[in-house]
């Protein structure tokens, strides 16, 4: 019989072999999207947080300096290893990592003060059962913080914006748009406090090479972006060599408590 390949297969399958390269990426090792999320921990010294679908770590390591405890999770052991070996080359022993799927966490209710999500949530399968499960491990109180690419929410420009992204990467879900972000929250029972937006420039070739994107789906992404209509090239504001912007944001709410 033919083994099933899952969702989280697919996702382990490509950022594993990619951790190191996502720990020294400028595009994730900052920004101004990070720098709200370690804001909103700061002066919360007492406060233990998750960082939720961590990556190589780069919200704990931004968030340990104002925290008690951070715990690193994700789905992937070999991101988990990345983030472990960088803490202790950085000293911060309050870092610990736990392995786990965003929709279905190994912790007990009310366990964080705060959640935390970068650039994560588009690669989740099930994005309502994620924040569901973030609802259930935050305080009542606690506050979560999702930063994560946003689509523009026009056909167009979110069919383009869906398209390369799943080209480049097939463990890619969806890009949500500021509308569907503000139901989601809603329906996990989480109350919108603030949202802010940014912007960020993709460079082509490292964008691709990150990912390790074979060439003949680099090539297709090229040949998207050369088809497109001016408006869809001057939303993205495409380069001669295929690099692009693309909108982020950062999502603030929390759980009320009853």
């Amino acid at each position: 019989m033919t083994e099933t390949r899952t969702h989280e297969a697919v996702v382990n399958a490509q950022f594993g072999a990619r951790a190191d390269s996502y720990l020294k990426s400028a595009v994730h090792a900052a920004g101004a999207d990070l720098d709200a999320l370690a804001d909103l921990v700061r002066s919360h010294g007492e406060a233990r947080v998750l960082d939720l679908g961590c990556g190589a770590g780069h919200v704990s390591f931004a968030a340990a300096p104002h925290v008690r405890e951070v715990v690193a999770c994700d789905l992937s052991p070999e991101m988990l290893s990345v983030v472990a070996e960088a803490a202790r080359e950085r000293g911060f022993a309050n870092i610990i990592t736990r392995e786990s799927v965003a929709e279905s966490l190994p912790f007990p209710e009310a366990s964080f003060d705060f959640v935390l999500s970068r650039y994560s949530t588009h690669h989740w399968g099930d994005l309502d059962a994620g924040l569901r499960e973030i609802a259930r491990v935050l305080k009542p109180g606690g506050a979560v913080a999702i930063a994560d690419t946003v689509s523009p929410g026009t056909p167009r420009l979110d069919t383009f914006l869906q398209a390369i992204e799943l080209l480049r990467d097939p463990s890619h879900v969806r890009s949500r748009s500021w509308a569907e972000w503000q139901e989601a929250l809603a329906r996990a029972g989480l109350s919108a406090r603030s949202a802010r937006s940014f912007r960020i420039r993709l460079e082509f070739d490292n964008w691709v090479a990150r990912m390790r994107t074979p060439k003949i789906q680099a090539d297709a992404i090229r040949a998207l972006e050369a088809a497109m209509p001016e408006s869809v090239v001057a939303y993205f504001d495409i380069g001669p060599d295929g690099s692009f912007s693309m909108d982020t944001a950062c999502f603030e709410a929390v759980k009320l408590a009853l």
